[in-house]
Protein backbone atom coordinates (compact mmCIF):
# COMPACT_ATOMS: atom_id res chain seq x y z
CA UNK A 1 0.00 0.00 0.00
CA UNK A 2 1.40 3.43 -0.85
CA UNK A 3 1.83 5.84 1.85
CA UNK A 4 0.25 8.25 0.72
CA UNK A 5 -2.79 6.79 0.25
CA UNK A 6 -5.37 7.53 2.57
CA UNK A 7 -6.69 5.31 5.27
CA UNK A 8 -10.17 5.90 4.36
CA UNK A 9 -11.06 6.47 1.12
CA UNK A 10 -14.54 6.76 1.57
CA UNK A 11 -14.65 10.32 3.38
CA UNK A 12 -13.37 12.92 1.42
CA UNK A 13 -11.24 15.73 2.91
CA UNK A 14 -11.41 18.45 -0.19
CA UNK A 15 -14.08 20.55 -0.63
CA UNK A 16 -18.09 19.67 -0.91
CA UNK A 17 -19.26 19.47 -4.14
CA UNK A 18 -21.16 22.39 -6.38
CA UNK A 19 -24.01 21.31 -6.43
CA UNK A 20 -24.47 20.99 -2.84
CA UNK A 21 -23.52 24.71 -2.33
CA UNK A 22 -25.53 26.23 -5.21
CA UNK A 23 -28.77 24.51 -3.42
CA UNK A 24 -27.87 26.22 0.23
CA UNK A 25 -27.10 29.65 -1.58
CA UNK A 26 -30.57 29.22 -3.31
CA UNK A 27 -32.40 28.00 -0.54
CA UNK A 28 -30.57 31.44 1.84
CA UNK A 29 -31.53 33.77 -1.27
CA UNK A 30 -35.47 32.50 -1.10
CA UNK A 31 -35.58 32.30 2.63
CA UNK A 32 -34.42 36.74 1.97
CA UNK A 33 -36.80 37.05 -0.38
CA UNK A 34 -39.43 35.88 1.25
CA UNK A 35 -38.60 38.28 4.34
CA UNK A 36 -38.49 40.97 2.42
CA UNK A 37 -41.53 40.27 0.79
CA UNK A 38 -43.39 39.82 4.23
CA UNK A 39 -41.56 43.37 5.22
CA UNK A 40 -42.76 45.12 3.16
CA UNK A 41 -46.35 43.77 3.22
CA UNK A 42 -46.22 45.18 6.68
CA UNK A 43 -44.84 48.66 5.73
CA UNK A 44 -47.31 48.81 2.72
CA UNK A 45 -50.65 49.99 4.91
CA UNK A 46 -48.35 51.38 7.34
CA UNK A 47 -46.93 53.79 4.98
CA UNK A 48 -50.71 54.24 2.98
CA UNK A 49 -52.90 55.32 6.16
CA UNK A 50 -49.89 57.70 7.20
CA UNK A 51 -50.19 59.17 3.54
CA UNK A 52 -54.02 59.39 3.94
CA UNK A 53 -54.39 60.07 6.82
CA UNK A 54 -52.48 64.14 6.26
CA UNK A 55 -55.01 63.83 2.72
CA UNK A 56 -57.57 63.71 4.85
CA UNK A 57 -56.62 65.96 7.62
CA UNK A 58 -56.19 68.23 4.74
CA UNK A 59 -59.42 67.46 3.77
CA UNK A 60 -61.35 67.75 6.76
CA UNK A 61 -59.60 71.43 7.55
CA UNK A 62 -60.45 72.36 3.90
CA UNK A 63 -64.07 71.62 4.25
CA UNK A 64 -63.73 72.80 8.23
CA UNK A 65 -62.43 76.12 6.57
CA UNK A 66 -64.85 76.68 4.10
CA UNK A 67 -67.75 76.31 6.30
CA UNK A 68 -66.58 78.92 8.65
CA UNK A 69 -66.02 80.82 5.74
CA UNK A 70 -69.32 80.36 4.25
CA UNK A 71 -70.87 80.71 8.22
CA UNK A 72 -68.74 83.97 8.41
CA UNK A 73 -70.06 84.64 4.16
CA UNK A 74 -73.81 84.13 5.62
CA UNK A 75 -73.76 85.91 8.69
CA UNK A 76 -72.01 88.90 7.59
CA UNK A 77 -75.24 89.99 5.31
CA UNK A 78 -77.71 88.77 7.99
CA UNK A 79 -75.65 91.72 10.52
CA UNK A 80 -76.50 94.40 7.76
CA UNK A 81 -79.37 93.64 6.47
CA UNK A 82 -80.80 93.64 9.73
CA UNK A 83 -79.19 97.14 10.56
CA UNK A 84 -80.86 98.58 7.23
CA UNK A 85 -84.41 97.04 7.94
CA UNK A 86 -84.22 98.53 11.04
CA UNK A 87 -83.28 101.72 9.66
CA UNK A 88 -85.66 101.70 7.04
CA UNK A 89 -88.51 100.67 9.73
CA UNK A 90 -87.15 103.58 12.26
CA UNK A 91 -87.44 106.40 8.83
CA UNK A 92 -90.75 105.06 7.31
CA UNK A 93 -92.77 105.14 10.95
CA UNK A 94 -93.90 108.11 11.75
CA UNK A 95 -94.92 106.91 15.34
CA UNK A 96 -91.36 105.84 16.16
CA UNK A 97 -89.67 107.06 19.38
CA UNK A 98 -87.21 109.10 17.00
CA UNK A 99 -89.52 110.95 14.53
CA UNK A 100 -91.66 112.19 16.77
CA UNK A 101 -91.98 113.84 20.23
CA UNK A 102 -94.60 114.53 22.43
CA UNK A 103 -95.38 117.86 23.71
CA UNK A 104 -94.11 118.84 27.23
CA UNK A 105 -96.42 121.63 27.77
CA UNK A 106 -93.70 124.12 28.63
CA UNK A 107 -94.31 126.55 26.17
CA UNK A 108 -98.10 126.60 27.66
CA UNK A 109 -96.60 127.35 31.08
CA UNK A 110 -94.44 129.93 30.40
CA UNK A 111 -96.84 132.00 28.10
CA UNK A 112 -98.89 131.48 31.20
CA UNK A 113 -96.39 132.99 33.74
CA UNK A 114 -95.38 135.77 31.05
CA UNK A 115 -99.33 136.88 30.78
CA UNK A 116 -99.32 137.48 34.14
CA UNK A 117 -95.97 139.23 34.37
CA UNK A 118 -97.14 141.46 31.32
CA UNK A 119 -100.62 142.32 33.36
CA UNK A 120 -99.02 143.99 36.72
CA UNK A 121 -96.81 146.25 34.03
CA UNK A 122 -99.88 147.29 32.31
CA UNK A 123 -101.07 147.86 35.94
CA UNK A 124 -98.37 149.52 37.46
CA UNK A 125 -96.13 151.26 34.73
CA UNK A 126 -92.92 149.70 33.48
CA UNK A 127 -89.54 152.11 32.38
CA UNK A 128 -90.63 152.29 28.95
CA UNK A 129 -93.68 154.23 29.83
CA UNK A 130 -91.93 156.68 32.11
CA UNK A 131 -89.58 157.58 29.48
CA UNK A 132 -92.43 158.17 26.92
CA UNK A 133 -94.04 160.30 29.19
CA UNK A 134 -90.60 162.44 30.30
CA UNK A 135 -90.39 162.94 26.21
CA UNK A 136 -93.82 164.41 25.74
CA UNK A 137 -93.32 166.74 28.55
CA UNK A 138 -90.24 167.76 27.00
CA UNK A 139 -91.54 168.69 23.77
CA UNK A 140 -94.45 170.38 25.36
CA UNK A 141 -92.11 172.79 27.47
CA UNK A 142 -90.43 173.60 24.20
CA UNK A 143 -93.85 174.48 22.70
CA UNK A 144 -94.99 176.55 25.03
CA UNK A 145 -91.36 178.12 26.27
CA UNK A 146 -92.12 181.42 23.76
CA UNK A 147 -95.52 181.58 25.25
CA UNK A 148 -99.13 180.28 25.83
CA UNK A 149 -102.02 180.17 28.10
CA UNK A 150 -102.53 177.68 31.28
CA UNK A 151 -104.59 175.17 29.48
CA UNK A 152 -102.21 175.04 26.70
CA UNK A 153 -99.34 174.58 28.97
CA UNK A 154 -101.08 171.84 31.06
CA UNK A 155 -102.40 170.25 27.74
CA UNK A 156 -98.80 170.75 26.37
CA UNK A 157 -97.04 169.69 29.42
CA UNK A 158 -99.23 167.07 31.53
CA UNK A 159 -101.87 165.94 29.41
CA UNK A 160 -99.49 164.69 26.63
CA UNK A 161 -96.88 162.59 28.95
CA UNK A 162 -99.98 161.02 30.57
CA UNK A 163 -101.62 159.80 27.50
CA UNK A 164 -98.55 158.65 26.56
CA UNK A 165 -98.01 156.91 29.85
CA UNK A 166 -101.71 155.45 29.28
CA UNK A 167 -100.92 154.41 26.10
CA UNK A 168 -98.02 151.99 26.48
CA UNK A 169 -99.84 150.49 29.86
CA UNK A 170 -102.70 149.90 27.15
CA UNK A 171 -100.17 147.58 24.93
CA UNK A 172 -98.73 145.47 27.65
CA UNK A 173 -102.45 144.91 29.14
CA UNK A 174 -103.15 143.62 24.95
CA UNK A 175 -100.07 141.86 25.31
CA UNK A 176 -100.96 139.97 28.79
CA UNK A 177 -104.03 139.23 27.17
CA UNK A 178 -103.08 137.78 24.22
CA UNK A 179 -100.29 135.70 25.62
CA UNK A 180 -102.86 134.62 28.32
CA UNK A 181 -105.50 133.13 25.82
CA UNK A 182 -102.48 131.39 23.79
CA UNK A 183 -101.72 129.87 27.32
CA UNK A 184 -105.19 128.61 27.62
CA UNK A 185 -105.56 127.36 24.16
CA UNK A 186 -102.89 125.57 23.27
CA UNK A 187 -103.77 122.49 24.42
CA UNK A 188 -106.60 122.59 21.64
CA UNK A 189 -103.61 122.70 18.78
CA UNK A 190 -101.14 120.19 17.59
CA UNK A 191 -100.14 116.98 18.58
CA UNK A 192 -102.11 116.22 21.70
CA UNK A 193 -100.37 115.75 24.63
CA UNK A 194 -101.06 112.19 26.96
CA UNK A 195 -101.13 114.47 30.20
CA UNK A 196 -103.82 117.02 30.88
CA UNK A 197 -102.83 120.24 31.08
CA UNK A 198 -101.62 121.29 34.98
CA UNK A 199 -104.18 123.70 37.01
CA UNK A 200 -101.08 125.96 38.14
CA UNK A 201 -101.49 127.02 34.19
CA UNK A 202 -104.66 127.65 33.96
CA UNK A 203 -104.95 129.79 36.86
CA UNK A 204 -101.87 131.63 35.89
CA UNK A 205 -103.02 131.93 32.51
CA UNK A 206 -106.07 133.43 33.79
CA UNK A 207 -105.08 135.64 36.14
CA UNK A 208 -102.88 137.22 33.00
CA UNK A 209 -105.88 137.25 31.41
CA UNK A 210 -107.66 138.78 34.34
CA UNK A 211 -105.30 141.70 34.70
CA UNK A 212 -104.58 142.50 30.74
CA UNK A 213 -108.40 143.04 30.60
CA UNK A 214 -108.53 145.48 33.86
CA UNK A 215 -105.22 147.15 32.82
CA UNK A 216 -106.57 148.18 29.17
CA UNK A 217 -109.61 149.31 30.69
CA UNK A 218 -107.81 151.51 32.78
CA UNK A 219 -105.38 152.85 30.38
CA UNK A 220 -108.66 153.83 27.87
CA UNK A 221 -109.79 155.64 30.50
CA UNK A 222 -106.98 157.51 31.46
CA UNK A 223 -106.08 157.88 27.74
CA UNK A 224 -109.50 159.41 27.13
CA UNK A 225 -109.88 161.51 30.32
CA UNK A 226 -112.45 159.35 31.63
CA UNK A 227 -111.36 158.04 35.02
CA UNK A 228 -109.12 161.46 36.04
CA UNK A 229 -109.67 164.71 33.68
CA UNK A 230 -107.17 166.90 32.90
CA UNK A 231 -107.17 170.20 35.33
CA UNK A 232 -108.50 173.32 34.29
CA UNK A 233 -107.53 176.61 35.38
CA UNK A 234 -110.52 179.03 36.88
CA UNK A 235 -111.33 182.32 35.18
CA UNK A 236 -109.83 185.34 36.48
CA UNK A 237 -110.46 189.05 36.93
Amino acid sequence: MNSRTPANPTSPTGPAAPGVEEAAAEDAAVGLDKGAAEAGRESAPADGGAGTAPDAGRTEAGSEGSGSGEARTGEAPSEDSGSDDIDLDDLDDPDSEGSGKKPSGLGAAAAAVAAAGLGVVALTGSWTGKVVAERETLIGQIKTSSGGTAAQQISEIYGDAWHSTALVNGLFALLALLVGIFALVRPAFGAPSPHPQPGWVRAVATAGIALGVLGAVISVGMYFDLIVPLPTTGATQ
